[in-house]
């Protein structure tokens, strides 16, 4: 299926690599405008000269910035004329318990994975009633509904944007906007292959059998193509999904439904 977003005008976050850049990808096949946000212009230049000719405006910024995510949402409205769909990608991860997290590493991770999110919500919102609605799309994690060890600034700030989708789902449904999340699992991106990779130079074992012994207890045991996810996103921000709002759909492979005892009384 394709043109299901035809006509339709989209903010994407983080979309110079891995995640974002696939679902920018597929928007722009499914027939959208797009306006693409990151911090690395030569990322968003590699993506938008993967996309149709004239339907992608790269455009570098710091979601960590309010005025960038003002500035953001007047060149959407410059480029296509409205906004019907923001998709909050845009997110970093830092390693760290309660105890030993960098305080400045933290509030970091908050800023690009939460309060981004919140103010492009808070720019973009007010055009979307103007319009008649939209949909928001936000990428949080397994990591949002689940934990690592370790990463206790990557756990609170997902489950944060997952409060933050649903209480705007709740507060603008009466002015026809929704607001969705998806949990990835693991995810095959150049992230998810350096920790394949590192795990099996410290193990002493192949790269596929990295991969295997990370996704040993997920009932489809595989990582998830960004393209599946990019699918998924599809569905949320087009009108094959006009009641769906304050969900949180899982793409993570079955993870999510594992009881972890199962994985430690069989390790294999």
């Amino acid at each position: 299926m394709a043109d299901r977003l035809n006509g339709k005008v989209a903010i994407i976050t983080g979309a110079g690599s891995g995640i974002g850049a696939a679902i920018a990808k597929r928007f722009a096949a499914e027939g959208a405008k797009i306006i693409i946000c990151g911090r690395r212009k030569e990322n968003l230049e590699e993506t938008a000269a993967s996309c149709p000719e004239g339907s992608v405006l790269p455009y570098p910024s710091d979601v960590r910035k309010i005025e960038d995510a003002v500035s953001i949402t007047e060149a959407a409205l410059k480029f296509g004329g409205k906004i019907d769909i923001l998709v909050n990608d845009a997110g970093i991860a830092r390693r760290g318990g309660a105890l030993d997290a960098d305080i400045d590493e933290f509030m970091d991770v908050m800023a690009t994975n939460v309060y981004g999110p919140l103010y492009l919500m808070r720019a973009v919102i007010p055009h979307m009633i103007k319009a008649g609605g939209g949909s928001i799309v936000s990428i949080s994690s397994l990591a949002g509904v689940r934990r690592i060890p370790q990463a206790v600034s990557y756990c609170t700030s997902k489950e944060a944007l997952i409060g933050l989708a649903q209480s705007v789902a709740m507060d603008y449904g009466k002015d026809k906007i929704r607001s969705n999340v998806i949990c990835p699992g693991l995810t095959h991106t150049g992230f998810v292959d350096r920790m394949a990779e590192n795990t099996s130079k410290e193990q002493g074992i192949s790269f596929d059998e990295a991969v295997a012994n990370m996704m040993r207890m997920s009932p489809i045991k595989r990582p998830v193509p960004t393209d599946e996810i990019a699918q998924a996103c599809v569905f949320l921000a087009s009108d094959e999904s006009t009641t769906l709002t304050g969900a949180v759909l899982m793409v993570d492979s079955g993870t999510s439904i594992v009881d972890a005892s199962i994985g430690a009384a069989n390790p294999h």
